[in-house]
């Protein structure tokens, strides 16, 4: 059996609509940047192209007959995304898209070292010239303490559901931690392209601090 990694960190990948606090290990993601509205942006489609080519070159270089050291099957982990705003850090205004930046990333598994993850760079490459690959990049990430909750529904209604995780977190007794390498975290847990967009599940994730 591939090894899933939404089923073995269910922590991490399965959020419930009540808010709850997680703590984040670091983790091997490639990950693209970019700016702009994700939905016109031919960047972010390129990214999104990028990110799942190499993900899949990874998972299927056993065929090749050639498995880095410490291979295993997987299931290629869902698409993710960290968002912001350049102006003042923080996303408030969604309907404002052409002013996002952002991060696109997909979780790897351990043994894609920096020695594989250029080599399928290079297969992806030849496979499909059509995408640009030289800002992908392979990046150990860890979040550390975060807050998450399940959202379902239009990405464009989030705002009802980051209210209720912000109230959870300052009943807590936590603050919202925001920075340069900290951001407004999504997950996405159902695929745009066969899910109804009233039924669509987002994982949001606000990274937090204790209070003083």
């Amino acid at each position: 059996m591939a090894f899933d990694f939404k089923k073995e960190y269910k922590a991490l990948y399965s959020p419930t609509a009540k808010p709850y606090i997680v703590d984040v290990p670091m983790m091997p993601f490639v990950m693209v940047d970019g700016k702009g509205n994700p939905n016109t942006s031919s960047a972010y489609q390129n990214a999104v192209g990028a990110l799942y080519g190499i993900s899949y070159a990874i998972k299927m270089s056993k065929m090749s007959g050639d498995a880095p050291a410490g291979y295993f099957d997987f299931v290629v982990p869902p698409l993710e995304g960290l968002w912001w705003n350049e102006d003042d850090g923080v996303i408030t205004d969604l309907s404002d898209k052409d002013s996002f930046c952002w991060t696109s990333m997909i979780r790897l598994p351990d043994f894609a070292t920096p020695k594989v993850f250029e080599n399928m760079k290079t297969v992806v490459a030849k496979k499909k010239p059509e995408l640009d690959l030289s800002s992908a990049r392979l990046v150990k990430f860890e979040e550390g303490l975060c807050a998450q909750i399940l959202h379902i529904g239009s990405y464009d209604d989030e705002p009802k559901s980051t209210a209720a995780l912000e109230k959870f977190i300052v009943e807590l007794g936590y603050f919202t931690d925001f920075s340069e390498n900290r951001h407004h975290h999504e997950i996405y847990l159902s695929d745009p392209r066969k899910t109804a967009t009233e039924k669509l599940k987002t994982m949001i994730r606000y990274p937090i601090r204790k209070k003083q």
